[in-house]
């Protein structure tokens, strides 16, 4: 089959489908469903559009999914460079938890000092989300960036669940921006998702 590193190479997954599996979409819309995607599925995700993924099958067929909910694939350090820090460390989201206690902590303690100043407390802590369970060797970390919980055993990461579906408007592409995430440096076509409409019965019943 045809893939978008070209005709003679081999599939090469970048994510797979989260244990119970996704539904899918047409489009990024919610309005268009599509047959949904089977857990542990291999797949290549070849753009992002807000919340949404689109991934290519193996077969060549494509859909539109909940991209916060893949789960990526380990890949090897680029060659000739210094080896990345692995995307699974729980690592930076601890640290980001324990900067945003830090955070709100400060903002009451200076509100308890003038309990009548709210509108300097409501802008200490604009925009600030975070979320934090530990029970044991099992964290569970919010990651306010993708809006999606996580779930971590002291050495690995992975998605655990979203605030909401996705629906998202998509946000515009520039033109020029090269390939998308997880794409080659060329696009290959393959078949998009679509809704097949049955075939009318024959005369006479058959």
């Amino acid at each position: 089959m045809t893939t978008p590193d070209g005709p003679d190479a081999a599939f090469r997954p970048t994510h797979v489908v989260p244990p119970d599996g996704l539904p899918a979409w047409e489009g990024p819309d919610t309005t268009r469903p599509t047959t949904a995607l089977d857990a542990f599925l291999p797949v290549r995700l070849l753009s992002r559009s807000g919340e949404w993924g689109e991934v290519l099958c193996a077969n060549g067929w494509s859909a539109w999914v909940d991209g916060r909910l893949l789960v990526a694939v380990p890949q090897p350090p680029p060659t000739g460079g210094r080896p990345v820090a692995p995307a699974e460390d729980p690592g930076p989201l601890l640290s980001a938890a324990a900067e945003a206690l830090d955070r709100y902590r400060r903002a009451v303690r200076d509100l308890a000092g003038d309990p009548a100043d709210t509108g300097a407390f409501r802008e200490a802590v604009r925009g600030l989300r975070a979320g934090i369970v530990i029970d044991g060797g099992s964290a569970w970390l919010y990651d306010a960036a993708a809006e999606r919980w996580t779930y971590a055993d002291g050495s690995r990461l992975a998605p655990y669940a979203v605030d909401s579906g996705p629906g998202t408007p998509p946000a515009p592409q520039p033109q020029d921006s090269g390939p998308a995430p997880g794409a080659g440096a060329a696009r290959a076509p393959h078949e998009p998702t679509r809704v097949v409409d049955p075939p009318p019965p024959e005369p006479g019943g058959r």
